[in-house]
């Protein structure tokens, strides 16, 4: 069976601030977000709200797409998201 990885962006509460991340486990790695159990930079900034993810097949297509996504300006990354998720509800319970 092949692994699935995920590049996800994550949002404050006001969309004003924005991580991306790469992981194994969305659903896990959402709810570390939105419990503040991860340390580090969501935690601080009360980033926890899922508002986009992609599924890659390798960690390899993951990190890449991760550091193409971070690399673009902070338009780019609102006009992917509002490409699928035009309102930026939290997609934490469709999970």
């Amino acid at each position: 069976m092949q692994k699935q990885y995920y590049v996800y962006m994550t949002a404050n509460a006001w969309n004003t601030v924005l991580y991306t991340g790469v992981t194994n486990d969305l659903k896990r790695r959402a709810f570390e977000h939105r419990h503040k159990l991860a340390p580090g930079f969501t935690r601080r900034y009360n980033v926890a709200k899922l508002v986009y993810y992609e599924a890659c097949g390798s960690v390899e297509a993951a990190i890449q797409r991760e550091k193409q996504i971070k690399a673009g300006s902070r338009q780019k990354k609102i006009e992917l998201v509002e490409a699928v998720n035009r309102d930026w509800h939290d997609l934490y319970p469709e999970l």
